[in-house]
This record gives structure tokens, sequence and C-alpha cells, in this order.
């Protein structure tokens, strides 16, 4: 009699090699479509243009408004030592390049020497009754800690400069990226011939496009 043979242990390698193939099959397809995914939908890269914050009234505005202008982004407090030259220096500078090219947007904080305490509207009509400021005076905001701005958090990661006291400035290009940063002592002098080239790269480029 011949002897009995089984074929299970063949059965069991056939089912076995099935579900390796199966798995390396959905491997493989799981890798494909998490490699197409970063190649065609990677994150938007943020710029300052891409953010929201709210004027003085608490509403909600845009920062695509400036794009296509040199903005210079200020911290500004009322009761500061540096608070009369710099309203007077920045409103000058506000008059003489803008509005059309150019504009200063001033964010109100308090966290330097508890220098700004008055509410956004008070401050507003602070820096217009005394100043006769035309630029943007925004919602009061932290710019440190846990508690920043995210627009303001933006200026400083881009130029690892953290502002240490008030009126440090921030020149954004018209592309929303962080151009230079001047500390609160150095004169607004200083600022204008890097306002006025980034103000003619402006201008030649809409004749290119004309």
């Amino acid at each position: 009699m011949e002897p009995l043979t089984t074929t299970y242990p063949l059965k069991y390698s056939v089912t076995k090699a099935r579900v390796i193939v199966v798995f390396l099959s959905v491997f493989l397809c799981t890798t494909i479509l998490c490699l197409l995914q970063l190649r065609f939908f990677k994150p938007k890269i943020k710029d300052f243009y891409s953010f929201e914050v709210k004027d003085s009234r608490g509403r909600n505005i845009s920062l695509e408004k400036y794009r296509g202008k040199a903005t210079l982004v200020v911290n500004v407090a009322s009761y500061c030592q540096n608070t009369d030259k710099n309203y007077i220096a920045l409103q000058e500078l506000h008059r003489e390049f803008g509005p059309s090219h150019f504009t200063v947007l001033a964010f109100p904080c308090n966290q330097f020497g508890e220098s700004e305490p008055s509410s956004s509207q008070e401050i507003e009509s602070f820096a217009k009754g005394n100043y006769g400021v035309t630029f943007p005076v925004f919602h009061k905001i932290k710019i440190l800690g846990s508690e920043a701005d995210p627009a303001f958090k933006f200026l400083i990661d881009s130029s690892k400069r953290e502002p240490r006291w008030n009126f440090w400035k921030y020149l954004v290009s018209p592309e929303g990226k962080v151009v230079k940063f001047w500390r609160p002592e150095e004169p607004v002098q200083s600022i204008k011939p890097e306002v006025a080239a980034l103000i003619r790269q402006i201008i030649m480029k809409k004749r290119e496009d004309l």
C-alpha cells in the first residue's frame, strides 16, 4: 500500500505567499499615495499678508489688502520715551512714500513697561489727535509669549529678532517677506533708502506688466 501524502503544507505555503503579496502591494500603494500627496498637496507657506488681524474696533481685517505694497510694521505705545519722535517720523515717512506703494502698519502693545494701557479705540484717537497719523492703527495685541499675535510672530520668526521695547520696525516686501528690521533707537531716516528701493522695484514691475 502506498503511503498517504498530504497537501496541507503546500496549501499553507501558497496562502502565506498570497498574504505577503497583498501586504506588500498595500504597502507599496500607500507609499506611492503619500509621496504624491507630498508632491502635489504641499501646505501653503504663509507670508505676512496671508494673516488676519483686527482693527481698532475689533473687526477682522485681512492683510491681503496690503499685498503689492512695501509695509513698515511697528509695535507702538502711547506713553513711552520714544513715542513723540517715532510717531512724528513715521507719519512723515508715510506721507512721503504712501499710500499707493507704501504704508506704515501700527500694532499697539502693552508688554513693554506697560506703556500702552488704553483701549484700542483710545489709542487710535490718541495717535490721530496728537500726531495726525493717517496710517492704520490696529487692535492692541501681544507680541511675546504663548498669546503672541500670529502675524507678528511671523515677523519675529522670519527675522530671528524679537522686540525688546516699543517701536521695533520690520520692513515687509510686496510679497510678504521680511526684508529688514530696525531697533527703536535707530533713526527713521535710516529706513528711507530701503523703502525707496522697494518702491522702485514695485514701480518697475508694474511697468513691465503693462
